[in-house]
């Protein structure tokens, strides 16, 4: 499956960035308004009893530091538009590949999606797919494995309908001798499609899902 990569914007469009830039205009009116009333200060003092010249120093040492932060803060922004632009360059090579992530949605990719989760002994395990509007379009009762396990959905519905590839959630749950069931963890795996700068956070894209990076669990070849 072919994949796009969107590219990082040039102008700061993301959250970070605008707060970044927010921040920076706040400081760069503190040290107007400072450096303002510091002249009017200098321009009004008393000849007869002029400023305290440790006064005058500590109002120095205020002004360099507001100073300071304002060169600081366009530092950062700088480094964080870097970073993202970076993290998107590097993260290029996974499109196209499959991708484990920790999910409570699975991506339908072209009639097709996997989950993955173990148990500690073989035991009856029940599988529930929903769609967006929270319907159940799919449900699966097997007997598990000890150790690691793979369930394939084929996109059909109950009724054998292919549903539409998009993200669908999904539950996994052990079912015990007297009917009770457990949340069983488990990850999901899909196609990584694109990789995008959304809103100051860099995504990865599996067909209709999107998910932070932080919910890679692992690439494969």
């Amino acid at each position: 499956m072919s994949g796009s990569v969107t590219p990082p914007s040039s102008s700061p469009s993301s959250t970070i960035s605008q707060t970044g830039t927010s921040a920076l205009g706040s400081l760069s009116d503190n040290f107007t308004s400072f450096l303002s009333l510091l002249m009017t200060q200098l321009q009004n003092q008393d000849p007869t009893s002029p400023l305290d010249s440790n006064q005058f120093t500590s109002e120095l040492v205020q002004f360099t530091s507001v100073q300071q932060q304002i060169d600081t803060n366009s530092d950062l922004t700088q480094l964080i538009q870097l970073t993202q632009a970076s993290q998107i360059e590097q993260s290029t090579s996974m499109i196209g590949k499959p991708v484990t992530v920790n999910s409570s949605q699975l991506s339908l990719q072209n009639g097709t999606a996997a989950i993955n989760f173990n148990t500690t002994s073989a035991e009856p395990v029940g599988i529930a797919v929903f769609n967006a509007s929270g319907v159940q379009v799919q449900t699966a009762t097997l007997t598990s494995s000890a150790g690691a396990n793979t369930w394939t959905w084929n996109g059909q519905n109950a009724n054998g309908t292919t549903m539409p590839d998009g993200a669908y959630t999904v539950t996994v749950n052990a079912i015990g001798v007297n009917g009770a069931t457990s949340a069983v963890p488990f990850t999901v795996t899909g196609t990584a499609t694109a990789v995008q700068n959304n809103s100051g956070t860099v995504d990865l894209q599996m067909g209709g899902l999107t998910l932070p990076f932080s919910a890679v669990d692992s690439v494969g070849s």
